[in-house]
């Protein structure tokens, strides 16, 4: 009778110890300037080796080392995509308890932020810059794609007989997903980066029809908007261009009353490489588990995923929510 009390005790203990191991390796191998400072970056958005080495001003194969090194001690992640490697801060508490305790009065720290911001903004300049210059044939680049006749369509099926209620539509572009469906909203709000893509829109939605449409120039990363004030969010082929699409699922979430939507539209992965360079995608699409690790993390509910094959380019529907409030009985 007293053997089984024992064995529990046991598998306790052997826990413990191997919790204890993996702090001392982890501890080990954050005991360096340097990998203090890419916990301190990679904190903050996923980077490429590339992109390190411009914040941290070292070399690529010293770099690489102490990536390898807090990889394999669990506080980073490597994420290959393509020909490219992200890396981010592991999501356990170890990592997340480091990150915490680094200083963020630190000079040497205070001046890897800025060198990242300078990264962050040429990265974006360059994304404007596409914008700029393909504003005139947006629609034409997204019919690349899968059809966006069968997106669309696929978008109204979600909806069913819902109405829109108070409607954001990020990356608006071209406004055609406000065309399509402001008229199930009472109110509707397009926000974009680009003045191009906004001229088009408002051209595009003139008229008594979209007398309820607001279109505004603004960033996906800090809506000018108040918390709880949308039912219904469409993220239309936007998320790809973003640095740190956990950063804008949150701040949906905000935005978000309980019970609100979120349609996002986007890629599932691919290979297709030319994206980066010739129409400044940042990811090669999304798996499931991304969006619903993602969703997660930002607080909302991920429900069903529509995918819409295509060749060599898949579309996926992924529909979450924010959770309604409920009492407690």
């Amino acid at each position: 009778m007293a053997a089984l009390p024992l064995r529990e005790t046991t598998a306790e203990t052997d826990s413990n110890a191997a919790t204890y191991r993996s702090f001392l390796e982890a501890l080990r191998a954050a005991a360096e300037p340097t990998r203090l400072r890419l916990l301190g970056i990679l904190a903050r958005c996923e980077l490429t080796v590339t992109e390190i080495t411009q914040v941290l001003g070292q070399s690529q194969p010293r770099v690489s080392r102490h990536l390898r090194l807090l990889c394999d001690a669990g506080l980073l992640d490597r994420v290959p995509e393509g020909s490219w490697v992200f890396y981010r801060l592991a999501d356990s508490q170890v990592a997340h308890t480091f990150v915490a305790l680094l200083g963020h009065d630190d000079a040497t720290l205070a001046d890897d932020r800025d060198r990242l911001a300078t990264v962050q903004r040429a990265r974006q300049d360059a994304a404007d810059s596409y914008f700029q210059q393909h504003a005139h044939e947006w629609n034409d680049i997204r019919s690349l794609h899968v059809p966006e006749e069968d997106v669309e369509r696929a978008l109204l099926t979600l909806l069913g007989d819902e109405s829109a209620g108070d409607l954001l539509d990020i990356g608006t572009g071209t406004g055609r997903i406000l065309s399509l469906l402001a008229p199930r909203a009472t109110r509707a709000v397009g926000i974009d980066r680009s003045h191009e893509m906004l001229a088009f829109a408002r051209a595009a939605l003139a008229g008594d029809a979209y007398r309820h449409v607001q279109l505004r120039h603004g960033d996906m990363y800090h809506l000018a908007l108040p918390a709880r004030s949308m039912d219904l969010v469409v993220l239309h082929q936007v998320l790809h261009f973003a640095d740190d699409p956990v950063a804008v699922m949150r701040e949906v979430a905000r935005v978000l009353r309980p019970g609100g939507r979120l349609l996002l539209v986007d890629f599932a992965p691919h290979g297709e490489e030319s994206l980066r360079e010739a129409h400044a995608h940042r990811r090669l699409g999304f798996s499931t588990d991304d969006i619903t690790h993602w969703a997660i993390a930002a607080g909302l509910h991920a429900r069903e995923a529509t995918r819409l094959t295509g060749s060599p380019l898949t579309v996926v529907i992924w529909d979450c929510s924010l959770p309604s409030r409920t009492s407690s009985t």
